[in-house]
């Protein structure tokens, strides 16, 4: 039985719709504003209400931002992987999933995606997969620059594989499996063993070998998990719940 036919969508969820479709369909960039509210209402031939709930839905998607006062309303806003993360960790959390699930998926889905930045990733993104090397093997002592650069590895190559779903996937996995979050810690060895994979991975991806690419993420992420085990596995088996932080 589809989903449709178990769980009748609310009318403000496909006014919604309707309205994230008129934003595609008009071209509008980040920072356009929607029609206001008087039009919508008749466009859309629904109450005050309705719209109301569509639109505040749209907000917390990240699609929009409702600014108060003369001259306010719906602002069209690119949305980013926050409201994925958020979706994902409650879907697992009632799953009673824990955290190896995302540490897996890593497994899978990042030497994918480094195969294809191999061959995909536009030169100011390999120059910034650079730098991001370089930051972290100078500042290897300062472990908030370390996790700040270590993401941004990882975004990075996502963003270069030239596959949105990549960069989508990838930011909401590293938002919830923030080692410093649930509790992994990484000593001083354990950081220069990072950055001397992310260096070869970076090697791999810039003189576009997509084979090596592949294999020295794959590498790394094992690496990782072997780490994560050894030291950490009560971490790797705590469920994972939607908490603030």
């Amino acid at each position: 039985m589809s989903r449709s036919a178990t769980r009748p969508q609310k009318t403000a969820m496909l006014v919604a719709q309707r309205i994230a479709s008129s934003i595609n369909q008009r071209g509008n960039v980040i920072g356009d504003r929607l029609p206001p509210e008087r039009v919508m209402l008749e466009e859309y031939n629904i109450g005050r209400g309705t719209l109301r709930e569509a639109l505040r839905f749209l907000e917390v998607q990240g699609i929009i931002t409702l600014k108060p006062g003369p001259g306010g309303g719906p602002v069209v806003q690119k949305p980013d992987s926050s409201s994925l993360e958020t979706t994902l960790t409650l879907l697992l959390q009632f799953e009673n999933a824990p955290f190896r699930t995302i540490a897996e998926s890593r497994a899978g889905l990042e030497p994918m995606m480094a195969r294809l930045a191999a061959t995909r990733m536009k030169p100011e993104l390999k120059d910034m997969l650079t730098e991001s090397v370089a930051v972290m093997r100078a500042d290897i002592n300062d472990q908030n620059v370390f996790l700040e650069q270590n993401k941004r590895f990882h975004d990075l190559i996502a963003q270069g594989s030239g596959n949105a779903m990549f960069g989508c996937l990838v930011d909401a996995l590293l938002g919830i499996l923030d080692g410093s979050a649930i509790g992994i810690d990484y000593p001083i060895n354990r950081r220069l063993a990072v950055v001397e994979a992310h260096q070869a991975i970076h090697d791999a991806i810039i003189t576009s070998d997509a084979h090596e690419a592949a294999q020295t993420m794959s590498r790394h992420i094992d690496e990782y998990l072997e780490y994560a085990e050894r030291k950490f596995p009560e971490v790797l088996e705590a469920p994972i719940v939607w908490e603030g932080p």
